[in-house]
């Protein structure tokens, strides 16, 4: 399987080739990451380490494929620091954005952050030896079936921690499960987000011993403190008025601002001091949107560009402020949903105990916006005009919007303990396989 796989890669590299490279050519984060993923970045010196040896002082590999992955894996690289002290831990991303952000965040964690290889044989096996690990932690997605059947080979553990599949991964998965079955097999756990993704996994042919349920790593990311006072300093540096009421929508895609705006320009005329910050997935997108904006017949500025008073709307043009940029927030709105992405993670506001709004298209985080919706922690809209009835009324009575949020806080404090429960199966299948 695995030499039809790279044969079949190498070939439609090699037709490929001609749009590939001027791809790579004239991107600068295709640029950046495609001669370290094809094996040629620098790592630390590691001492050899002989196949089948015990020897654990080689290091845990954690991956996360981007931004969000990412994110989901920071609480739990922290407790496999103390878990593991005398080992070090290396960290990899399959993405720029998501290089970014491990920088950002785990590079005190961290012994070396790198980007994750391509799936190709000799790429692979470069890229393993050199690393050495003695445990390969996957969170989330990422599959790639010569990676993972060559760390089998070599003898080296892995686990996939909150796994989940989504619906269109499932029917995917099920279809092609004579190769899904013995990749996912090659993992000594998978850590599940809930029992329903448990019975998933084995409905694909994971062996059910393999399965593990823990939670979800998102309920356990760290809650950020912002005062009362900082609140008031956030709102002035980005030129809003004290009393005004703020509406953000985080993590906006394509064909979805446009909604955003059609709703906003009715909330506009009734609530005049009503402004709308807007934070795109892709803050390159932020020139895009304020022209979008001031087309609409509304004043747009970029973030950290405004005058003395802010605009009518605010178009966050940088990676990493969005949650605190929550704690502002009289009412927040998650984006990806409206539109068909998946939409994105409800808990962000949550943590701010905000009235959450989202779209009918959750299919990536479908656990956590039931639970949001079940204990009306959350609204569901279906369109702009939906959206715009239900932020009217939100604004017109806000301790409405005060006990939505307060239910949403809830759902997030009652599901913690993810990080723990999964660090112990990983310490557990470590035992095993170097304490024996």
């Amino acid at each position: 399987m695995i030499l039809l796989f790279n044969t079949l890669m190498l070939f439609v590299l090699l037709i490929a080739f001609p749009v590939i490279l001027p791809l790579v050519l004239t991107s600068e984060k295709r640029r950046k990451t495609v001669l370290q993923r094809m094996g040629f970045g620098q790592f630390p010196k590691q001492k050899s380490k002989k196949r089948g040896s015990t020897e654990t002082k080689q290091p845990v590999w954690v991956h996360a494929l981007s931004v969000g992955e990412t994110f989901s894996s920071i609480e739990l690289v922290k407790t496999l620091r103390k878990k593991f002290n005398q080992r070090k831990i290396y960290f990899s991303v399959s993405t720029a954005t998501g290089f970014d952000e491990a920088k950002k965040r785990l590079a005190p964690e961290t012994d070396h952050i790198f980007f994750y290889p391509y799936d190709l044989v000799f790429v692979v096996k470069k890229i393993i030896r050199r690393v050495s690990p003695s445990l390969f932690v996957l969170v989330e997605s990422d599959l790639w079936p010569t990676f993972l059947l060559e760390l089998k080979k070599r003898n080296v553990p892995s686990v996939l921690v909150n796994a989940r599949l989504s619906s269109e991964s499932f029917a995917g998965y099920k279809k092609f499960s004579m190769i899904m079955m013995p990749v996912l097999n090659t993992f000594e756990k998978i850590c599940v987000q809930s029992e329903e993704q448990g019975r998933r996994f084995m409905q694909i042919g994971v062996k059910p011993d393999k399965i593990c349920v823990t939670g979800n790593l998102k309920f356990d990311q760290k809650r950020e403190t912002v005062s009362p006072a900082n609140r008031v300093s956030m709102k002035r540096a980005l030129a809003i008025s004290e009393n005004s009421k703020v509406f953000l929508a985080g993590s906006t895609h394509p064909g979805e601002e446009k909604m955003l705006l059609e709703s906003f320009k009715l909330l506009k005329s009734e609530f005049p001091e009503l402004v709308m910050i807007i934070a795109p997935r892709n803050p390159e997108r932020a020139d895009e949107i304020c022209g979008m904006v001031m087309g609409s017949g509304l004043t747009a500025a970029k973030m950290g560009l405004q005058e003395t008073c802010a605009p009518e709307v605010i178009v966050v043009n940088t990676m990493g402020i969005l949650g605190r940029l929550y704690a502002i927030a009289d009412i927040a709105f998650v984006g990806g949903s409206l539109v068909n992405f998946g939409g994105h993670n409800p808990l962000e506001p949550a943590i701010f105990a905000k009235p959450i709004l989202f779209g009918v298209y959750m299919s990536d985080f479908p656990e956590i916006s039931q639970m949001l919706l079940r204990a009306k922690g959350a609204v569901q809209v279906k369109n702009p005009e939906d959206l715009y009835h239900r932020v009217r009324d939100l604004l017109t009575d806000p301790a409405k919007g005060e006990i939505i949020g307060n239910h949403a806080f809830e759902v997030f404090q009652a599901n913690q303990g993810a990080v723990e429960k999964t660090a112990a199966v990983i310490k557990q299948i470590d035992r095993y396989f170097h304490e024996q």
